[in-house]
């Protein structure tokens, strides 16, 4: 979340800041200051009459001794009591106010990010490779068909729409790709960890999906209130980050690098009319993903590195991409600056997102209550990234898709074949 000292010094920059991300989040700094000047006026009047309620105390002890009638005193002492108690009430309610807004208030863009308002203004970076010339390209719905890959209709008659079965080669392909991105990542120097699938609310509210991407969710264990207390995880961005909520780390800690292999479940609520053809988007999908947690100097070069990690996938696999950078309109709700990776699919004719990579400077640290202790002693927040290393539904799509052959077989990029065990598909 921002910092509270942030806004309260600088409430105009913070406003003009968060109107580049379109939307009206802008217009709940107000509502925060207000919050902060009522909790703290109750702070400051309860520290007052705790000092009086003390004095005032002092002199019934010696009245009572002097056989004096302390009944006035003690009433003007209850009275103080009560009055400390409506205070308590008073700013404990602004506290809790003041904290559900900064759960709602997205980061702040960095400076360099580009202004506009969606999609259409993010700038393309670089491109690597070149488009394979293929002759009327099959798409990978046709491919998977051809080679028996992928049960369409097993997934629906199992779990509904968005879930695929993969079968035989189709399956032992997505293995080998999660073997080979977590060997790659690995190589990179990333710890690989194994985390649980189920995640508490809470870790969800640390690294930002909630609340405002609650209807995108799968939630489960409702209490009587009805409030999901446990998701499934959206994300290893989600497990593997919260590892280290409520920890407070050696700055000789830093960097903490982890990648994790998870499957991901997201209900997709809002996606109603997007290219949801075959994989392209699931409510169920593999993902490899990179995290890493570094000393706040460093996060937005950090942040190039974790992006050539991602890049490094495809550039091993042989497929043409792109990387764009998001302007402040379609950045992610807890992202300061984000690179997206975009893989050719020659079989759609378009480029799809296959990673996302960004740098949260220190949003989620401070809602994760994550701290690093500095050479002075200082407890600080670091900042985190994150970045897919790689999705699989679209890495696999633009696999097939690219390296189909003329005589409808796939060829298996080189780097891949010691885990697919064979060099083409058909």
């Amino acid at each position: 979340m921002l910092d509270i000292r942030v806004i309260r010094e600088n409430a105009e920059a913070v406003k003009d800041c968060l109107k580049n991300r379109g939307g009206d989040h802008w217009k709940l700094v107000d509502e925060v200051l207000a919050c902060d000047e009522t909790r703290r006026k109750c702070e400051t009047e309860k520290q007052a009459l705790q000092g009086s309620r003390k004095q005032i105390s002092k002199r019934i002890g010696p009245m009572k001794a002097q056989g004096e009638d302390t009944s006035a005193v003690e009433a003007e002492v209850k009275q103080i009591k009560e009055r400390i108690a409506g205070i308590d009430v008073e700013g404990a309610a602004a506290s809790e106010r003041q904290a559900e807004l900064l759960l709602n208030l997205p980061n702040m863009p960095h400076a360099a990010c580009p202004v506009g308002s969606d999609e259409e203004s993010n700038p393309v970076v670089r491109e690597w490779g070149e488009m394979p010339a293929i002759a009327e390209p099959k798409d990978h719905v046709e491919l998977a068909d051809r080679h028996g890959l992928i049960g369409w209709e097993d997934g629906a008659r199992v779990a509904g729409s968005g879930f695929v079965v993969y079968r035989g080669k189709g399956a032992r392909l997505e293995r080998a790709l999660i073997n080979f991105l977590l060997d790659q990542q690995t190589g990179n120097g990333y710890e690989e960890v194994n985390v649980p699938h189920l995640v508490k609310r809470e870790c969800m509210e640390g690294t930002g999906q909630l609340p405002k991407f609650e209807d995108d969710m799968y939630g489960t264990d409702a209490g009587e209130d009805g409030v999901n207390n446990l998701f499934l995880a959206p994300t290893a961005e989600v497990p593997v980050t919260n590892l280290y909520r409520d920890t407070l780390l050696a700055e000789a800690d830093l960097p903490v690098k982890m990648v994790a292999y998870t499957p991901c479940f997201r209900r997709e609520a809002g996606s109603a009319g997007r290219d949801n053809k075959g994989i392209i988007r699931m409510h169920q999908f593999d993902k490899v993903e990179l995290v890493q947690v570094v000393h706040p100097d460093t996060g937005f070069e950090v942040l190039e590195e974790l992006t050539g990690h991602a890049e490094g996938i495809l550039q091993a696999l042989g497929l043409h991409y792109r990387v764009i950078e998001l302007c402040t309109g379609d950045l992610g709700f807890s992202s300061a600056k984000t690179y997206d990776i975009e893989v050719w699919a020659p079989g759609h004719g378009k480029y799809l997102e296959v990673s996302s990579c960004s740098c949260f400077t220190e949003y989620q640290a401070r809602r994760m209550k994550l701290r690093f202790k500095d050479a002075d002693g200082k407890n600080r927040f670091p900042h985190t990234l994150n970045g897919s290393g790689t999705a699989l539904p679209r890495l696999y799509v633009a696999l097939l898709e690219q390296c189909q052959q003329a005589d409808g077989s796939i060829r298996i990029p080189a780097a891949l074949v010691p885990y697919f065990g064979a060099e083409t598909i058909g």
